[in-house]
């Protein structure tokens, strides 16, 4: 296969995977409250995610939303719920005093799970649309579909990793300067509020 495809699908999906969106809000605010080691599960299961998103769109999936589009509008609808949902719940994160004087990897509150992470992806509209997008234009017809997609996948993966990563390292590094309570509720309620607002990305969609 020709450099030119290698080249296009990891650039392409780097900018899609490191674009802001929901999954970079929460990953973002994951990290400043927990730290990488337990944000992994999170970033891990938003790759998984997004795989098994690609290999549905491969196999004909995506076509339901152009047949059936108010199957799109009602996955819209369940995305935009469930995140306004997560936004209330990084704004209204647990704010431990004892938390100020350790690690704050070592904070009794939970991040989301790898499990929770994968199934976001399906009500997640950026992901379907960034699947569709990549399937319906960098995949090769004929026998070449398969190996192609399957490549869509690995790019994905690979640079997916990376670029989501650095948004949880990036929160690692903001989480180092919140020692103080009011410093951290200010940080809370603005990832909530950029969290909720990436509801605009749905609605222009």
């Amino acid at each position: 296969m020709e450099h030119e495809f290698f080249f296009a699908i990891t650039l392409f999906g780097f900018v899609m995977s490191v674009t802001p969106g929901p999954n970079n809000m929460m990953l973002l605010a994951s990290g400043a409250q927990f730290g990488y080691r337990r944000t992994l599960p999170h970033i891990l299961g938003i790759i998984i995610g997004i795989a098994v998103l690609l290999a549905s769109v491969l196999i004909g999936l995506g076509v339901l939303f152009k047949l059936y589009p108010i199957l799109y509008q009602t996955l819209k609808v369940l995305g935009a719920a469930y995140l306004l949902w997560l936004a209330w719940k990084i704004a209204n994160a647990s704010i431990d005093e004892e938390s100020f004087s350790k690690p704050l990897e070592s904070t009794n509150t939970v991040p989301i799970k790898l499990f929770s992470a994968s199934l976001f992806q399906f009500i997640n509209p950026k992901a379907w649309a960034m699947c569709i997008g990549s399937v319906s234009t960098f995949t090769l017809a004929g026998e070449r579909y398969i190996e192609s997609g399957l490549w869509i996948m690995a790019a994905f993966a690979t640079t997916g990793f990376i670029a989501i990563s650095l948004w949880a390292c990036l929160g690692v590094a903001i989480g180092r300067f919140l020692t103080s309570r009011k410093r951290k509720r200010n940080f809370n309620w603005l990832m909530g509020a950029m969290t909720a607002s990436t509801l605009l990305m749905m609605i222009a969609d």
